[in-house]
């Protein structure tokens, strides 16, 4: 059966969309590294997302999780904890390459892994700019997970990028922080 609808004078109510995984990601390491306590609503309820906020609690932060809110106390912009072990990102790429960003401007050495299959993604694309810049970088196979970063003062960079990289991208401008 066809029905035919008329325009509504008006239309009243409330959206509530879901969060945004990329977003989500971006939001906790920022607040991490800021000074302060951040509410982020409407956090992404992904294993992904959930990788970001376990690597962060792993060095130092402190998340607490209220249904799709997150409260992230920042540790500062060099405030992050040493890891007391080997950070596992699950089988977030986005955690592993914008973590590494960060992971690169603090005087540390850090390793991030991640699953089976997140172990065979490669993670050249973003080991260059970040030993152009200064940090002491390494993998497996040449360019493979675990990563191991080796951060401190990096120094800024003029880096074209050969292949359009919203990961990439974020990478070198949470290490250029």
């Amino acid at each position: 059966m066809i029905r035919s609808f008329r325009r509504a004078a008006s239309l009243a109510g409330v959206v509530s969309l879901p969060g945004d995984k990329s977003i989500s990601h971006r939001y906790a390491l920022l607040a991490a590294i800021a000074e302060g306590t951040s509410v982020l609503r409407h956090f992404a309820a992904s294993q992904d997302c959930r990788s970001t906020l376990r690597c962060l609690r792993a060095l130092g932060v402190r998340a607490e999780e209220a249904g799709d809110t997150v409260t992230i106390t920042g540790r500062g912009l060099r405030g992050l904890r040493p890891a007391t072990g080997v950070l596992d990102a699950g089988n977030s790429g986005t955690t592993m390459r914008l973590l590494a960003g960060i992971l690169a401007g603090q005087a540390a050495e850090s390793c991030i892994t991640g699953d089976e299959s997140l172990c065979q993604r490669p993670v050249g694309r973003i080991m260059t700019p970040l030993r152009l810049m200064g940090a002491e970088v390494s993998s497996r196979a040449g360019e493979l997970p675990p990563l191991r970063i080796r951060g401190g003062n990096l120094r800024a960079i003029r880096y074209p990028l050969s292949i359009a990289s919203a990961q990439v991208k974020s990478c070198v401008l949470l290490a250029g922080l």
